[in-house]
């Protein structure tokens, strides 16, 4: 049944029910829809508002991280004064500003297996704001299990991409991307650097599919990639044909996710070291920061030696400093790069007990 819009509704959303094939039903259903977001960062920030102020009648946000200065430059959600505070309590606070007539359920935690089925089921669709392959999977698999329609949205440098998977039989992130790539393969936002602004065109573009399937206007990107260029002002669309291999899905197996979705496997813990057992042996271990060096401006554990990872392959004159049998921690920023480094530091360079720092100098700062 459709929910009767009040009248303070009515004033509020005035230019949507004025739309010519929007109107009133539209708004209505919005009004009685749940919509689940995954991230807020730089595509959940901009995303989020709009899906606010359009009247969206519950969002649900899941992210576990706290507000870091270095986010301000994309995040447009919060303030220099939310640093520190977990993202998802800023985040209700200005959403409910924006918009007191609407729900906002902040979820302080990560996606998981553990979680993910029961909270995708709870919403009419998901948009995924996530910035790691690991999590994109684990919701693209999610979605598929649980028949949810997923807003895809992807960043780097100053390129973006856009579609909508798992809409009535269309194609899944699997269509486009079959397997995830090796760990460290392909650099993160906070490797490669993003464009501030261009988040926020991605992030209001996964807002716009997310109202179209939750109203039924217009024609959704599922079937379709769309392309950003920032830096030539280019829009392309390339056609994705769906696989049917790509939903023989019949659970959320252990191991298949890659290191941002944990597992209790031995080899894992074999290879990362968390940041509490860390903090309390700190001055027992050799510290490699495989960052590059602008990133060590804003935070270092200190001492470390510095060895971006992609000259880790050479000789590097800091290694000379380092005694390969002593108890040695690799970090950079979320404990990925530094994953990749182990198996330099073994083979090339003959550590014998070298592991990474599980979550980073990230998980280091919030765990302060």
């Amino acid at each position: 049944m459709t929910p009767h819009l009040t009248a303070e509704e009515i004033r509020r959303y005035q230019r949507h029910l004025s739309l010519s094939g929007f109107g009133p039903h539209a708004q209505a259903r919005l009004k009685a829809s749940t919509m689940l977001v995954i991230g807020a960062g730089g595509l959940g920030c901009p995303a989020l508002l709009y899906l606010a102020a359009a009247g969206v009648g519950e969002i649900i946000l899941m992210d576990a991280d706290r507000v870091d200065v270095s986010n301000l430059q994309r995040q447009i959600l919060f303030t220099t004064e939310d640093a520190g505070v977990l993202k998802v309590e800023a985040a209700g606070k200005r959403l409910h500003a924006l918009n007191p007539l609407i729900r906002v359920t902040p979820v302080p935690e990560r996606i998981s297996r553990e979680n993910a089925i029961a909270w995708i089921q709870r919403a009419d669709v998901v948009v995924d704001g996530s910035d790691n392959f690991a999590t994109r999977y684990l919701v693209n698999d999610a979605c598929v299990l649980a028949d949810r329609p997923l807003i895809y949205g992807a960043i780097r440098d100053f390129s973006g991409q856009v579609s909508v998977f798992n809409w009535q039989g269309g194609p899944t992130y699997r269509c486009l991307f079959p397997e995830p790539p090796p760990p460290g393969s392909v650099p993160t936002c906070s490797e490669a650097g993003v464009l501030g602004v261009l988040p926020g065109l991605v992030g209001s573009l996964q807002a716009t599919e997310a109202l179209k399937a939750l109203t039924g206007i217009g024609q959704l990107l599922s079937g379709r990639l769309l392309i950003i260029d920032a830096l030539t002002a280019r829009f392309r669309t390339v056609e994705l044909l769906p696989n049917p291999a790509s939903r023989e899905i019949t659970d959320l197996p252990a191991g298949d996710y890659g290191q941002t979705c944990s597992t209790d496997s031995a080899d894992e813990d074999a290879d990362e070291i968390d940041v509490a057992t860390a903090r309390r042996n700190q001055h027992a271990y050799q510290w490699i920061d495989v960052r590059e060096s602008v990133e060590r401006v804003v935070s270092v554990i200190d001492p470390s030696v510095h060895i971006p990872l992609g000259r880790l392959h050479q000789a590097h004159p800091a290694l000379q400093s380092l005694d390969p049998d002593r108890p040695t921690i690799a970090y950079c920023a979320a404990g990925i790069r530094s994953l990749h480094a182990l198996d330099i530091l073994r083979q090339t360079h003959r550590f014998t007990n070298v592991r990474s720092l599980r979550g980073g100098i990230r998980e280091w700062k919030m765990n302060t």
